[in-house]
């Protein structure tokens, strides 16, 4: 963890020698700028150091922790001086968290002290699961009338999802059955979200999906359910009463580690099937079609190659690892000898060999990779976190390094995702539209492996209930369950909850001098009683002066005091509470650092007043009736993300001007939601043209009509286009060629359209099509059908025209290229 640690040391300096320059004394800048190259230094040589971490290198840690503790503590005592400000001292009793102007000194000699030590020692220093698809297919296609189950079960990192998915995804098992379904539920299950991702799953889009939904779904129906990851009969007992009795053949798939379990779900009616590790010529096969695909291996790697493959044990999940090694390693015999020898050193010892083998992913990964990595396992088991909100994590800790390129710090932590995924240690679990990953999975093992060595590097720590005193030296902790009494004082920088607290107590940041980040968006009433009808944030939040992210949920009033965080990233405020508009000051504009702001309704202030440009806001989401005049638009003119709601409550919001036409001025807008509702007089007018940079856009209630849509076909970087609550208006959409040159996805929901001519050339590279709620529209043309690149139609149950047409189409598609590509859903409305 040195190489996290030193990043956010430089950065933490850059950020004081870039934004705070002309107030700096001349001493304390010496002595930062000192810390600082030396850190750069260490940065620099830490990837030559052994792949184990040395003492040498928990020490950098240390040493990096303290002088990033020491410069911030010592530099927001200067500002606190300097500007007699009356926030509260640190309490006397925590000594060691008091530091002044020799400490500073001290600690630059102990950096410049390893650094000597590290000069001197630098310069010497799916293959195999087709038998058993067979098998399990066999299971599933019995002629039993009555409701069976097929428990998957072996041990852990042996592929029992895989199969799972493998015989579930097959062509023959998705045509027999009439409907299809996939749920995990995992160790730690929550009923409602088990019911709601399954009914979503069979094509129910309910706000609120009920047992019964998924049952009626299902009632007559022949239908194949997959239960991944089930620890226990009690789970079962609670799903059960989803599933008829139809009689009609239809079955359930678990997959489980528990015999035991295994066995009891089989006695209803049933067959286990047992999974077995792969032989010897199996687990080669895999790891050469992990590392080559189709390409043949050299001839000098197969031997090295096979030999790992072998020591994997016939383990799937380990083989899948050590291929993530091989393949983004330099493919010579001496880099694969190198691996050989880890994996034979690994298995050597008796004890969890698989466990080793599976740590050789973590030992092998770049160092600026191992933080992002460890960081993944701070979350619950199958918890759902966006990537975007991942990412904005890992920018706040500081993990990220600014490289040569133009690529922002979120980019490259993009890129970053991905190399982890091309190392199979993080799965891509939804992809958006344009291939960017949308929700990440982690196996349970690899997330388990992330524990322990976050532990045994004291990177992060799971609190549930209490903190113990000796644990108070930690940087990062996720709450559940717990108050955080703990925080008083202590050098925590990072506090994530993910659950309720315990009710009853206040929370308090009186003395968290050092907290970074505070995350308490899954948690309730932290700050505000449910049953109160005045709540506010406390005014010791705002004294927070190194905070970058901060997320909560309830629409709080946000005070003038907000200017004291001038490091604060990301401001995130969730509700459901959309009729309350939270209102920013107008010293919103005073915080230099901002990236992304995300409120569920937000008053945004004007420009009037502002001292400094918003040139780092990347994220504004969403701003009420916002003006986009000239003059606030050259304030923020970095922004990628940009959403509008536009809600006309009283003859004021009717007439305004609100100077859409001036968005064409942002350069870099690459995603843009623009939100129209309740205007029963004249709606605000799009402008006539739209940034060209745009690839996302979402249009709801806008009423443009058909006949001026070129504004939007024209856009030459387009990929995703939503089209919601009559965005459109008119009887008729006729496209014409040339535009939609790059659209991927389409999406029409809420539309009175009856007519839609078009041509698949109109369309060149679209591959989704999603109708929803269109009710009049009489079918779906023809010219559809014949765009090359489409992989799916979904349309809902409103309209049954529009089902009937998409029904025709798939047995048109079916007759003219056999096996169809196009995959036509039909979902509940």
């Amino acid at each position: 963890m040195a190489f996290a640690a030193l990043v956010s040391l430089a950065q933490t300096i850059n950020l004081i020698l870039n934004y705070h320059q002309t107030s700096i004394p001349t001493p304390f800048r010496n002595q930062i700028k000192s810390i600082h190259k030396n850190a750069s230094f260490l940065q620099a040589v830490l990837p030559d150091f052994p792949k184990t971490p040395s003492s040498l290198e928990h020490r950098i840690r240390d040493l990096a922790y303290k002088a990033e503790d020491v410069v911030e503590i010592v530099w927001s005592e200067k500002i606190r001086d300097s500007s007699k400000s009356k926030l509260k001292q640190a309490n006397q009793n925590h000594e060691n968290l008091r530091y002044d102007f020799p400490d500073l000194e001290k600690v630059t000699k102990e950096v410049e002290s390893i650094v000597k030590e590290v000069r001197e020692r630098h310069k010497e220093v799916v293959v195999g699961f087709d038998k058993e698809s067979i098998e399990v297919k066999e299971k599933l296609l019995r002629d039993a009338s009555n409701l069976e189950f097929v428990p998957i079960v072996g041990m852990p990192g042996i592929g029992k999802t895989t199969l799972a998915k493998y015989t579930y995804e097959d062509g023959l098992i998705k045509a027999y059955f009439d409907v299809t379904g996939w749920v995990r539920v995992s160790q730690h299950y929550n009923l409602d979200q088990i019911v709601s991702s399954l009914g979503a799953s069979i094509g129910l889009s309910n706000a609120k999906i009920e047992i019964d939904d998924v049952f009626r779904k299902l009632f007559g129906r022949r239908y194949l359910i997959v239960l991944d990851d089930v620890w226990s009969v009690e789970a079962w007992y609670k799903l059960k009463r989803m599933f008829p009795q139809n009689g009609n053949k239809s079955r359930i798939i678990f997959t489980t580690r528990l015999l035991d379990l295994a066995t009891s779900i089989a006695s209803y009616g049933g067959w286990i099937h047992h999974m077995q590790l792969l032989n010897e010529i199996s687990s080669w096969e895999l790891l050469r079609n992990r590392i080559f695909g189709d390409k043949p291996c050299p001839s000098e790697l197969e031997p090295i190659g096979s030999a790992v493959a072998a020591s994997c044990n016939g383990l799937p999940l380990a083989i899948v690892v050590i291929s993530g090694l091989l393949a983004v390693d330099q493919k010579t015999v001496a880099a694969w000898e190198k691996v050989a020898q880890d994996v034979k050193s690994a298995i050597s010892e008796n004890d969890s060999q698989f466990d080793k083998i599976l740590s050789l992913s973590y030992t092998h990964l770049p160092h600026h990779l191992r933080p992002l990595f460890l960081y993944l396992g701070s979350f619950p088991q199958d918890y759902e976190m966006p990537v975007s909100k991942l990412i904005k994590l890992w920018v706040a800790e500081g993990f990220l390094k600014q490289s040569g390129s133009n690529k922002s710090l979120e980019e490259i932590a993009e890129d970053y995702l991905e190399d982890l995924v091309k190392r199979n240690l993080v799965s891509a679990a939804k992809r958006r539209p344009d291939g960017r990953i949308k929700r990440f999975g982690l196996h349970d093992l690899m997330r388990e492996m992330c524990i322990r060595k976050a532990q045994e590097y004291n990177f992060f720590l799971h609190v549930r209930g209490s903190l113990d005193q000796g644990a108070k030296i930690l940087r990062r902790v996720s709450v559940t369950n717990s108050d955080l009494d703990f925080l008083y004082g202590s050098a925590i920088h990072t506090v994530i909850c993910l659950c309720d607290r315990q009710r009853g107590k206040e929370c308090t940041f009186d003395n968290c001098r050092l907290l970074r980040i505070l995350d308490l968006i899954d948690a309730q009433e932290y700050f505000h009683k449910s049953d109160s009808l005045s709540n506010s944030l406390p005014d010791h939040l705002f004294e927070l002066f190194h905070l970058r992210y901060l997320a909560l949920d309830y629409p709080f009033s946000i005070p003038a005091a907000i200017s004291n965080l001038r490091n604060l990233q990301t401001l995130i405020i969730a509700s459901d509470n959309h009729l309350k508009h939270v209102e920013l000051p107008v010293e919103i504009w005073r915080l230099p650092q901002l990236r992304h702001i995300l409120i569920a309704s937000c008053v945004f202030p004007s420009e009037q007043g502002a001292t400094i440009a918003l040139e780092n806001l990347q994220t504004l989401f969403k701003p009420v009736n916002f003006v986009c005049s000239e003059e606030i638009l050259e304030k923020i003119p970095n922004l990628k993300k940009l959403g509008i709601l536009y809600k006309g409550d009283d003859e004021k919001t009717y007439e305004k001007d609100y100077e859409l036409q001036n968005l064409e001025t942002l350069q870099t807008l690459e995603n843009l939601k623009i939100e129209i509702c309740n205007f029963h007089k004249e709606k605000p007018r799009l402008g006539p043209d739209f940034p060209k940079t745009l690839k996302n856009l979402t249009l709801s209630g806008v009423g443009l009509p058909w006949e001026d849509f070129k504004i939007v076909s024209s856009l030459p970087n387009l990929q995703v286009l939503k089209l919601r609550d009559d965005a459109c208006i008119g009887e008729t959409w006729k496209t014409t060629d040339g535009g939609f040159s790059q659209l991927e996805f389409l999406l029409i929901d809420q539309s009175h359209f009856e007519n839609w001519i078009t041509e698949s050339s109109h369309f060149p590279r679209l591959k989704s099509l999603v109708l929803y709620h269109c009710w009049s529209l009489e079918e779906i043309p023809e010219g559809v059908g014949d765009i090359t690149t489409l992989e799916l139609i979904e349309v809902d149950d409103c309209n049954a025209c529009l089902i009937e047409s998409a029904k025709t189409m798939l047995s048109y598609l079916d007759d003219m290229y056999g096996d169809s590509m196009v995959r036509v859903r039909f979902v509940t409305g």
